[in-house]
């Protein structure tokens, strides 16, 4: 039975990925940040007792700012695979916490690679870098498409992309950096644009909600499924040679495109309750963002099985799910 160890594992990602890895016969083991109440939402459907027997998920505690409690992990568990998704990954936060950003997403990778470097058997090792690395880089962007950020995350998120390159030619770890485009699900938080679209929509639509506000509409994004791009982070580690690759759907759409998609399956006119408060404008903006996944369909096998209209509609289908919940709760004066 392989092992993996995945940080970020109670959040979108990290769920699909902790499922797809049960579904493999994996034992997986989950870093979760102390806190005072519960945020693991995303995964309590996977989770069972661990005084049961034969129970393959598994939790604890660990941080991406306590390089002591990673060097523990690998000595205790020793996984074969090790999925770095942990991070403060909301872009305009950024902007607001710079230096924890960069705590987490950058130096946290490094701690993670000196963990996994000096443990009693280096893992195959994934790190989750991203898209907004390319910034204002012209479209499309492929592996071969210099940096160019435009955020504290994106900066940070290149500082890691360079630090698992520098392992894997430096220590012979197998590392691997999967650049993600944009990718979302029912599961997405709700203060990410998708997300916050479809969960203003559906709220809209019975009356819980008025108006939604946001920020550039203009801006483009490569939108796909987070449970297609899971798929293709365990097959980066089952290749023969640790390698870098894009992960993208190779179409581009606007965040208005999102909003009439949305708002269209709802039959409701989004100019009518749409507003745009500069509080969500970015100080820099990255405008598109178009990923050639080229590379992957050809060395991987990867290829995205979601379409834009498919994955919009399973958003809006979860939303009003979540919103008819909400109506009948208000209803009882609950």
């Amino acid at each position: 039975m392989k092992r993996a160890l995945v940080t970020g594992i109670t959040g979108q990602d990290g769920s699909y990925l902790a499922e797809f890895l049960l579904n493999k016969g994996y034992e997986v083991w989950g870093v979760v940040r102390r806190s005072s109440s519960f945020h693991t939402g995303r995964i309590d459907h996977l989770y069972r007792d661990p005084h049961e027997k034969g129970v393959r998920l598994k939790l604890l505690y660990g941080d991406l700012s306590d390089g002591s409690s990673l060097s523990a992990m690998m000595r205790d568990i020793e996984p074969d695979e090790v999925y770095n998704l942990g991070a403060q990954s909301h872009v305009r936060v950024s902007f607001d916490q710079p230096v924890y950003t960069v705590n987490v997403d950058a130096l946290g990778t490094l701690r993670l690679l000196e963990a996994v470097r000096n443990g009693p058997k280096p893992p195959r090792f994934y790190q989750a870098s991203s898209s907004e690395m390319f910034g204002s880089a012209p479209p499309p962007q492929s592996e071969a498409t210099p940096f160019h950020p435009r955020s504290p995350y994106a900066c940070a998120k290149v500082y890691a992309f360079h630090q698992t390159v520098n392992y894997r030619e430096a220590y012979g770890l197998f590392a691997c950096n999967g650049i993600l485009f944009n990718h979302e699900s029912p599961r997405r938080g709700e203060t990410f644009v998708t997300r916050k679209i479809t969960r203003a929509a559906t709220r809209i639509k019975l009356g819980l909600q008025e108006k939604l506000f946001l920020g550039n509409l203009d801006a483009k994004r490569d939108w796909g499924s987070a449970p297609d791009f899971v798929e293709a982070m365990w097959m980066m580690l089952q290749a023969d040679a640790p390698d870098d690759y894009v992960v993208a759907t190779g179409q581009t759409y606007s965040v208005k495109q999102f909003l009439e998609a949305t708002f269209s399956k709802l039959d409701l006119e989004w100019q009518k309750y749409v507003e745009i408060d500069e509080r969500y404008l970015r100080p820099s903006e990255v405008d598109v963002l178009l990923g050639d996944p080229s590379k992957a369909r050809e060395k991987l096998g990867w290829k995205p099985r979601t379409s834009f209209e498919e994955l919009v509609a399973t958003m809006v289908a979860g939303d009003m799910e979540m919103a008819r919940r909400e109506k009948v709760l208000e209803g009882e004066g609950r």
